[in-house]
């Protein structure tokens, strides 16, 4: 079974680097559709649309297909969608291309979850998981970076190698992976109803789910434009944005590997809004630099922070409840694309009538203020430690 996890993981890696693949390039891209700011951000809100709706019925449809044949069938229309990307004659196309991306992984990842149950022994089944999440930490450590590189030979090039690499492990999957058949059971299809409405009955659900809303947005919001922002005022080429986005790819990774340290020390109320308020501060300071090195350096600590809040932010939604681990999950990945989508049109529409990335920044500290606000009137924070345990613990 090493062998099929080894594939999870690279699946998780490959859908992760399409994931924020657009980001480096929207400066470039622009210039090739002739399309304002504004209008270029639908290139990253296609993908996260398309997710984000179909993460809420994916799960629940594969619940009673064979999750092989549903793979399968979703890496393959990864494949085609993301080769297409890569020929995309014009802006439309383009947007046309990544939401059948965003629909296509949003039914192969569930199953890398709901597979690795099945597939290895109980007591590997953490170690398991941890492998594939590994996976999607990875992607933005190293597959973003590799990407930008790879479009400095040309834009389309990142989108071949992608597609390339997608349908080697269509391959794999189809020779290595073991069919997992699912009885159709129409009592589970209600439970899955079921589960979604005892869910918001808890009346933390909602507060919290806005709050992880609030912040994905204002993330978003900044980071789908820092490309365009280092073009503009530093004029980096896409080779350039790729080492800067480098240096964020291996501080989210950093801080995703040490943070539950930082947590069990810290605390989860104190570790949430004090994460929160500097990356604000980290972000609004950005376009008042005038030195590269020092945007570095805030690229490297803001995304180290974001590392460390992420679990946290995970495990407080799955404490919502332990029979609906898959639901919140989907949810939450649902709400991040969804912030994903809502941030590019906002931050786009920002940036081309302000003129600055300042205005961006700002909106980004507002929401996360906002979110903070939220966080609290749930009262789901109480004054204790978050062990390194239950911070690992989290199920995407």
């Amino acid at each position: 079974m090493n062998k099929i996890i080894t594939i999870f993981f690279f699946v998780m890696f490959v859908i992760g680097t399409d994931t924020f693949l657009i980001s480096p390039l929207l400066p470039t891209l622009s210039n090739l559709y002739h399309v304002s700011t504004d209008i270029s951000g639908w290139m990253v809100s296609a993908y996260a649309l398309g997710y984000a709706i179909f993460a809420f019925i994916a799960g629940p449809i594969s619940d009673n297909l064979n999750r092989k044949k549903v793979m399968l069938y979703g890496l393959i229309a990864f494949t085609i969608s993301t080769f297409l990307c890569g020929i995309a004659s014009s802006f439309w196309m383009m947007c046309g291309m990544r939401l059948i991306a965003g629909i296509s992984a949003a039914f192969v990842t569930p199953q890398v979850w709901a597979s690795i149950p099945l597939l290895v022994k109980p007591e590997r089944i953490l170690k398991s998981m941890g492998i594939a999440t590994a996976g999607l930490a990875m992607s933005q450590a190293f597959g973003l970076p590799i990407g930008s590189y790879l479009a400095s030979f040309s834009w389309s090039t990142p989108f071949f190698v992608l597609s390339g690499c997608s349908f080697v492990l269509v391959l794999l999957i189809l020779i290595l992976m073991p069919s997992i058949e699912n009885r159709r059971n129409i009592q589970n299809e209600k439970s899955v109803v079921q589960r979604y409405k005892l869910l918001f009955s808890n009346p933390k659900a909602s507060k919290l789910f806005l709050a992880y809303l609030l912040f994905q947005t204002g993330n978003f919001a900044s980071f789908n434009f820092l490309g365009t922002w280092l073009n503009d005022d530093y004029n980096f080429n896409v080779a350039q944005i790729g080492i800067a986005m480098l240096i964020l790819g291996i501080g989210n990774f950093c801080g995703s590997f040490f943070g539950s340290g930082y947590v069990s020390k810290l605390g989860n109320t104190f570790t949430l809004f004090g994460g929160v308020i500097l990356m604000a501060v980290l972000y609004f300071s950005l376009p008042f630099y005038h030195n590269i090195v020092f945007v570095e350096l805030t690229f490297f600590l803001t995304f180290f922070i974001a590392g460390v809040l992420f679990p946290l932010m995970m495990s407080l939604l799955q404490s919502l409840s332990t029979n609906a681990r898959g639901t919140i999950a989907a949810l939450s990945n649902s709400a991040m694309y969804i912030g994903a989508t809502l941030s590019a049109c906002i931050a786009g529409f920002l940036y081309h009538h302000f003129g600055d990335f300042t205005s961006v920044t700002t909106f980004t500290a507002i929401m996360f203020i906002f979110s903070l606000l939220v966080y609290k009137k749930s009262g789901i924070l109480i004054p204790t430690k978050v062990s390194a345990t239950v911070s690992q613990k989290v199920v995407k």
